[in-house]
């Protein structure tokens, strides 16, 4: 004689309570592109010619020294007024030579 197993499927919402649904992975927002390093870079040409230290920028910011590192490899715009603000210079500052140069 066969013997035969029944596997039952059910579409209850019980049925699937501790299952969790994947979601699309997105492209991360925290990587930078070209222009973020270029911004990074001229942020960092302008600590220097002030003569500002990480620490000292971060400080003024109300951050870590290594965020200021972060900022420093790729900045986002969103942080960019409150550091050119703190650098005592105009957000066009940081867009006056081209990145692609």
């Amino acid at each position: 004689m066969l013997a035969f197993t029944v596997i039952a499927f059910f579409r209850s919402s019980k049925a699937n309570n501790g299952v969790k649904k994947a979601r699309a992975k997105k492209a991360s927002p925290k990587t930078s592109n070209a222009i973020d390093e270029f911004i990074g870079a001229r942020m960092r040409e302008r600590r220097h010619v002030l003569g500002i230290s990480q620490a000292d920028l971060a400080e003024t910011l109300g951050v870590s020294f290594q965020q200021i590192q972060k900022y420093e490899k790729g900045v986002s715009a969103a942080r960019l007024f409150a550091i050119c603000k703190a650098l005592n210079v105009s957000l066009s500052s940081m867009f006056e030579r081209d990145p692609q140069t």
